[in-house]
């Protein structure tokens, strides 16, 4: 049985109600993407509100994609170290 727990988050003025596991991280992704969408707002005051969300989701996409894109390169140098590290072994044993 999941332990969800309801929580009410404000994001860009308005009050959304959701049912979370861990609400210290409900709220903190909450704050994130307010804090994201009230700085567009300022850059931007004559867009309108959907324009504003989906300029923050494109911005939150692209931080993603960089980080599977960063851990991506991480894993494939790592899997490249260990088959060079497993050939030197080969070569002692």
């Amino acid at each position: 049985m999941s332990s969800q727990k309801k929580l009410k988050i404000k994001i860009f003025d308005k009050e959304y109600s959701l049912l979370v596991e861990n609400e210290d991280r409900a709220k903190e992704l909450g704050d994130y993407v307010n804090t994201l969408m009230n700085d567009l707002r300022e850059d931007m005051s004559d867009q309108p509100t959907q324009t504003v969300a989906v300029l923050a989701s494109l911005n939150i996409a692209n931080d993603l994609f960089t980080e599977k894109d960063q851990s991506n390169k991480i894993i494939a140098n790592a899997t490249e170290r260990v088959k060079k590290l497993n050939l030197l072994l080969e070569d002692i044993t």
